[in-house]
């Protein structure tokens, strides 16, 4: 089994810090992709931002020069600073790792049960 354990959601007013962070556990040969989603209310789940095994990181528009991604390889742990917050950053985060696993085919994808962030204005 495969666990994707996420903390460091909250509240906080605009302008402020969080960093999250999303620890990947079980029965794995290697993690591939991982980062982080985000679902506002009424809206579709939007990608934040990816990193590959070789530390590339890919952004979405909206969050390039507030939010840094970062990966302990190590630890299979992800890790999202995200400065400047603004109110429209106000979603469900949810983390999600593409993994290798023992006697599995392919490299299936898993979610975590996601943590709030709530910015303020």
């Amino acid at each position: 089994q495969v666990q994707l354990v996420e903390s460091g959601g909250g509240l906080v007013q605009a302008g402020g810090s969080l960093r999250l962070s999303c620890a990947a556990s079980g029965r794995i040969i290697s993690v591939n992709d991982m980062g982080w989603y985000r679902q506002a209310p009424g809206k579709e789940r939007e990608l934040v931002a990816t990193i590959s095994s070789g530390s590339s990181v890919n952004y979405a528009d909206s969050v390039k020069g507030r939010f840094t991604l970062s990966r302990d390889n190590a630890k299979n742990t992800v890790y999202l600073q995200m400065n400047n917050l603004k109110p429209e950053d106000t979603a469900v985060y949810y983390c999600n790792a593409k993994l290798r696993q023992p006697y599995v085919s392919g490299v299936p994808q898993y979610w975590g049960q996601g943590t709030q962030v709530t910015v303020s204005s």
